[in-house]
């Protein structure tokens, strides 16, 4: 049994709300059971020196942790005049998950930037970010849309992730905590609502794993992202 009394292929209760922050072009607060992340998606008519003039538009990602996300308070990240490698990865690992499913030149010479601030961790930060920053971003890219400033939807699929590991020799969807901190495997999957993969994420922390748990881990996330998906789809009425 999990910890939380789950059964090995549920997820924890996942909310997306949209329209969280009335300045923002785009918003979602993302919850996974206790991890909550809060995601805006700011549109701004400029872009980095190195694609100006090209034709196309950027989408980017910027991640961090408040100091009392976790069990204790954390020193931000600003105060040590530089961001942690672990923040860096991630936030580069949102950017590319949202650029896999967007096209750059129908989104025109402008830049799109998810700032992802994690309100609360108990594991699963990085693919609760995910998930909330393709509600945020088509959010955006809709009101763009409404106000005419787009023509066409630049978005080309969905995209959400989840986590999945080996605890107690099981494997198990969307760890929490208490389980990512004792798996013996973990991973994370970002896959697009068509089937394609994104990334994949997979490493055996105690021992490693076999073919067979780790067909079974991705089966699992195939069938997590597939209800996130219909969140998402919800979550922004299409």
């Amino acid at each position: 049994m999990r910890p939380s009394d789950r059964s090995p292929d549920q997820l924890r209760p996942v909310t997306l709300e949209t329209g969280v922050n009335r300045y923002a072009e785009g918003s979602c607060l993302v919850s996974f059971g206790q991890t909550k992340v809060l995601v805006t998606a700011s549109v701004e008519e400029h872009l980095p020196p190195w694609l100006r003039g090209k034709g196309q538009g950027w989408v980017t990602a910027e991640y961090g942790m408040l100091p009392r996300a976790t069990h204790t308070r954390g020193r931000r990240e600003a105060a040590s005049g530089k961001q942690s490698g672990r923040t860096q990865e991630i936030q580069r690992l949102i950017g590319r998950s949202l650029r896999a499913v967007v096209d750059l030149k129908a989104l025109g010479e402008r830049q799109v930037t998810l700032d992802c601030d994690v309100i609360q961790a108990d594991g699963g930060t990085r693919t609760a970010a995910i998930t909330g920053a393709w509600v945020a971003l088509a959010s955006a890219l809709d009101y763009l849309r409404e106000e005419g400033v787009l023509k066409t939807d630049p978005l080309t699929d969905q995209v959400a992730a989840i986590s999945c590991g080996v605890f107690k020799d099981t494997p198990v969807l969307d760890l929490d905590y208490e389980e990512d901190s004792s798996a013996e495997a973990d991973s994370n999957f970002v896959l697009t609502g068509s089937g394609s993969i994104v990334e994949i994420q997979a490493t055996g922390e105690k021992r490693g794993f076999s073919r067979a748990e780790f067909d079974r881990l991705f089966a699992l996330a195939h069938g997590g992202c597939e209800t996130l998906f219909a969140l998402q789809r919800q979550a922004i009425g299409r």
